[in-house]
């Protein structure tokens, strides 16, 4: 980051903004609040809280710009909103409760300069993004952090960090909207839109509490048969990621997405995502692409404008076995809504569901792909970029690989890369805009894509489009295509109850969480046409070591995070010792049986 961004201001004060004329109300939090306080109390505040910067309207007075605050204020009850910790609760427990009050005030800080840097839009944005290091006290804090940026007393910038347990990416979309429509003197419509307490009551009720239970039964579904994770890889290590950004712009990709769409009849939206999904499950060699789509619940009406956390995650489960892009489509609208319908559900019961039901199977639920298609959602929201704004000056333009459209100044697509972000996940993309241009940008794992694989795979994306954009594409010809090819695991790696796995790194791992007894792990199944049938047995040589199979399932289980490839064997059989022979697996077989089973009776 360029040192410039840190200049102090030459003056700087702060202002306090009262506000009154809401209503003052309480009631139990929602279901998406209660899903990000959880996160917001287990990660570190720079990688929970979101940031924004809005450009001020030249000829701004600083007067105005805070009365169109204080006015969304009041208009908002979730800017109005705090958690109180309940008295009898323990400490970090989070909060069940939200209070909105009718009145209150909250502070900007003014900072004035006689003159911003050159990259004036750059220094904005990092203010903005140390704001967010800071962690919001939610018993007591207003959910927004600004600062004035201003040259000479004449506002310039509002930069900003939110709390995420009120606002997610979209809700800033929604205020900065509003704000800029203030200053413009234009009247906001009456409020038709859900509140957060008005969504809490909606979520209790019984039809409510049958539509959770609904969503956890899906989840629970896909989580027991899909695979554990995408990128179950060499290489594929650690439960979070440091990767940076990289953004396409391309209109090449505009017009062929709509020339799909119009030869297939199907929504854009949809087009991209089941090109994107396929390209995953392309390059993961997976039969299924499971990815998660956070602004699932924004396609509601009366939630598309609401000034709330409502980012949880639809969980799509998309079965790419069939021969063709247009096949492919044709279920990706379906398997996609309902993926959304299902995308309401009690967060803390859904992760006790994932517990059960991820240490009956043996696996890790990895949430490895996430797509967010901000597109469709208010105008503005295309300025916000996903966990760290896409806007930055740090961009390091470069062209891609793709022909040079007719009538171009410049080669197609272009490519930027931006700043790393900590992300857990191993790939993550966010779509602002599909028309006159695609505008997404996406994060990827260093550690399975270097530099020009992460632009190769942008690239065939567009070329993806741009073949489908005149007839159908035999997914059978994708690397031809596309040029992206599936990744190469080796003899070591194969596929175990719809997972990738390698059983020398199972036999590893589980010698390792044993503190180094050997184990030897077999591949078994009744015919290579049913390889879902498929298992893998453990052999352990205990020695004296008093080991049982449930022992050494709950072992194996605390070791799994971080390790894609390692699934867990469906039989633990504990021997006395390891054979003379023990890179034999027959010799293994022939070893006195102390104990077997699957070790899944119980946690232990």
């Amino acid at each position: 980051m360029s040192p410039h961004r840190h200049r102090p201001p030459d003056s700087q004060h702060t202002l306090t903004v009262a506000y009154a004329g809401g209503e003052e109300r309480r009631g139990p939090v929602t279901m998406g609040q209660a899903n990000m306080i959880r996160c917001m109390l287990r990660d570190e505040p720079e990688h929970i809280n979101i940031h924004d910067v809005w450009p001020v309207p030249q000829g701004t007075r600083t007067e105005a710009a805070l009365d169109a605050l204080r006015a969304l204020a009041v208009r908002h009850e979730a800017l109005r909103t705090t958690f109180p910790q309940a008295p009898a609760s323990a400490p970090g427990s989070p909060p069940r409760e939200q209070v909105v009050a009718a009145e209150g005030v909250f502070t900007v800080t003014v900072l004035d300069h006689e003159e911003l840097p050159g990259d004036a839009a750059g220094y904005a944005e990092s203010l903005a993004r140390r704001a967010r290091a800071e962690r919001f006290h939610l018993d007591r804090d207003f959910p927004l952090r600004i600062s004035l940026v201003a040259v000479s007393g004449e506002p310039v910038f509002v930069a900003m960090a939110a709390s995420h347990a009120v606002a997610d990416v979209s809700a800033l979309a929604v205020l900065k909207e509003e704000w800029l429509i203030l200053l413009a003197g234009g009247t906001l419509p009456p409020p038709t839109f859900l509140t957060p307490l008005d969504l809490a009551t909606e979520e209790t009720t019984p039809a409510g509490l049958r539509k959770s239970e609904a969503s956890l039964r899906y989840w629970e579904r896909i989580i027991r048969t899909g695979p554990q994770a995408m990128f179950a890889e060499p290489g594929a290590e650690g439960t979070e990621v440091r990767a940076p950004q990289l953004t396409l712009r391309s209109r090449r990709a505009a017009r062929a997405l709509a020339l799909v769409a119009e030869r297939t009849g199907a929504m854009p939206s949809t087009v991209l995502l089941t090109a994107w999904c396929v390209l995953v499950a392309h390059r993961t060699e997976q039969t299924t692409c499971v990815a998660a789509a956070p602004t699932a619940n924004r396609h509601h009406s009366r939630l598309a404008r609401s000034v709330n956390t409502l980012s949880q995650d639809a969980l799509l489960s998309l079965d790419v076995r069939v021969p063709t892009f247009d096949a492919l489509l044709k279920k990706a609208w379906g398997a996609a809504l309902n993926a959304y319908r299902h995308s309401r559900f009690d967060a803390v019961r859904l992760w006790d569901t994932i517990g059960e039901t991820t240490f009956e199977r043996g696996s890790r639920f990895a949430r490895d792909v996430v797509f967010n298609d901000v597109s469709t959602l208010p105008s503005t929201v295309a300025s916000i970029a996903g966990p760290s704004d896409e806007k930055s000056s740090d961009a390091e333009p470069k062209r891609g690989t793709g022909a040079e459209p007719e009538g171009a100044d410049s080669p197609e697509p272009e490519l930027a890369w931006g700043p790393e972000q900590v992300l857990p996940t191993r790939i993550l993309t966010f779509v602002y805009a599909t028309e006159p241009l695609i505008h997404l940008s996406t994060w990827v794992d260093p550690a399975l894509f270097k530099r020009d694989e992460a632009e190769g795979f942008l690239t065939g994306l567009v070329r993806l489009l741009e073949t489908a954009a005149t007839d159908d594409v035999p997914l059978a010809s994708l690397t031809e295509v596309t040029g992206v090819r599936p990744v190469e695991r080796g003899p070591r790696w194969c596929r175990v109850d719809g997972c990738w796995t390698s059983p020398p790194l199972v036999a590893e791992t589980l010698s390792e969480a044993l503190g180094g007894l050997p184990v030897h792990v077999t591949v078994d199944g009744p015919n290579e046409s049913v390889p879902q049938e498929w298992a893998l047995t453990a052999y352990i040589a205990a020695g004296d070591t008093p080991l049982t199979p449930a022992e050494a399932h709950t072992a194996l289980m605390d070791a799994l995070p971080g390790r894609p490839g390692v699934l867990a064997p469906r039989r633990y059989v504990i021997v006395q010792d390891p054979p003379a022979e023990a890179d034999r697996s027959s010799a293994w077989l022939r070893q006195q049986i102390l104990r077997e089973g699957t070790g899944r009776d119980r946690r232990m």
